[in-house]
């Protein structure tokens, strides 16, 4: 690959021939371009037949086979929690999703599943604890516990769970979450206070109510 194409990547193709073979590459693309090895070693997490890389890929091309726009993410979770041989769902929740958590782990009960449920304030200390100043926090100068992501995984780890399921937890604490949990993690909700937990609204609507999104801005 040339010097200059070095930093260009999926971003940047209008043609995603990988997907359909109904066009062609262009001169960048990692697919024409990939090395070999790199690929070969990622066919090789699929082809240990006892391996989970294996079980979860399996699984999720059969949901999408079988159930293509037909299921709701609520039912995919299901979907997949069986076909993987999942008997315990680990939900790492934010408390201000616990409603909806709750609503969730009935839905795993009454089809089946045992669930532990851990929400993002488990431990309760301050904030200030782990560095965070005052002036930082919502409402300063009042007790305001931070959101423990880790403690969240190890309480997850503890119960042996066979696959955790994040519900909406905060930008950044999801990433901890995921760093600490032992079992496959997948999402039901992701964090959006603004636009309800659906976050692409922000990408779909660039051409009108979020163009500011197009504009550099310091956040």
């Amino acid at each position: 690959m040339k010097e200059e194409e070095k930093e260009l990547s999926c971003a940047e193709c209008g043609t995603l021939n990988c997907h359909k073979h109904e066009s062609r590459y262009p001169k960048f693309c990692l697919t024409t371009n990939v090395d070999e090895e790199m690929l070969e070693a990622s066919l090789e997490c699929y082809k240990d037949e006892e391996g989970i890389d294996r079980k979860i890929a399996l699984a999720a091309a059969d949901i999408e086979g079988k159930y293509y726009g037909q299921l709701t993410r609520v039912e995919e979770i299901l979907a997949f929690a069986r076909r993987i041989g999942a008997k315990k769902i680990g939900i790492a929740s934010c408390v201000g999703l616990s409603s909806e958590s709750k609503i969730f782990a009935e839905i795993l009960k009454v089809n089946g599943f045992d669930v532990f449920m851990a929400i993002c304030k488990v431990g309760s200390r301050d904030k200030c604890e782990i560095g965070l100043k005052e002036e930082q926090k919502i409402r300063p100068n009042t007790f305001e516990p931070m959101c423990n992501p880790v403690l969240q995984a190890k309480y997850l780890n503890d119960a042996k769970t066979d696959l955790n399921v994040i519900m909406g937890l905060c930008v950044g604490h999801d990433s901890l979450f995921i760093k600490y949990a032992k079992a496959t993690t997948t999402y039901l909700v992701v964090k959006d206070r603004v636009l309800g937990h659906n976050p692409v609204v922000a990408l779909y609507t660039t051409g009108s109510y979020y163009k500011k999104l197009l504009s550099p801005k310091e956040y």
